[in-house]
């Protein structure tokens, strides 16, 4: 059974009636499009990979439970939930207080990064070259938009200012920009990771 032959909604359709290595197929074929998608809007690493590890529990219980319309649209439906698992995170951390030692830095975050063994950093720092890699290519405009608003977390209107263009222009310099990366990255040989 060779995975790029063979639909999505087809996968879909096989891993609910119990065939298990369909749900790695969908895995693997769409593992680098959704950490993008998480790791976008959280901007770390170590968090996205944990965020991206729930996202795909939650799709498994989504599928078990029938929660999956058969529409063959799996990638928007799976984006999504990467997308609100990031977001709800995001918002549940502004409300947390971090614990920080002397210097500043949060104690957890340096526990978990102490405890990540040097090949899970390797595989991490090979996903953020890639993305800045796709970042790279995105046209200056779109690429400072992107940089700004997810980096510099500047809203859209900080960004016009900055920038001497209009709010509407600036958000779609992001639009374009995001379809870009995603063109760009199903185009190259991300699938291989």
């Amino acid at each position: 059974m060779h995975s790029l032959k063979i639909s999505d909604q087809a996968l879909v359709k096989q891993y609910v009636q119990g065939n298990e290595a369909c749900l790695e197929m969908l895995i693997n074929r769409h593992k680098d499009r959704l950490f993008t998608t998480i790791i976008l809007i959280v901007k770390d690493s170590y968090i996205a990979e944990d965020l991206f590890q729930e996202t795909f529990i939650k799709i498994i219980r989504n599928l078990k439970r029938g929660k999956y319309n058969e529409e063959g649209k799996f990638l928007p439906w799976a984006i999504r939930i990467a997308r609100n698992m990031a977001i709800d995170y995001f918002r549940k951390m502004k409300r947390m207080p971090t614990v920080t030692n002397s210097d500043g830095e949060d104690v957890f975050r340096k526990i978990k990064i102490a405890v990540d063994n040097r090949e899970e950093q390797l595989i991490r720092t090979e996903k953020e070259n890639i993305v800045r890699k796709v970042i790279d290519q995105l046209p200056e405009e779109q690429r400072q938009v992107l940089i700004l608003r997810h980096y510099g977390d500047l809203s859209f209107k900080e960004i016009a200012d900055m920038t001497g263009v209009s709010i509407n222009t600036a958000l779609g310099r992001m639009r374009y920009a995001l379809n870009n990366m995603r063109k760009m990255m199903e185009h190259t040989s991300l699938r291989t990771l």
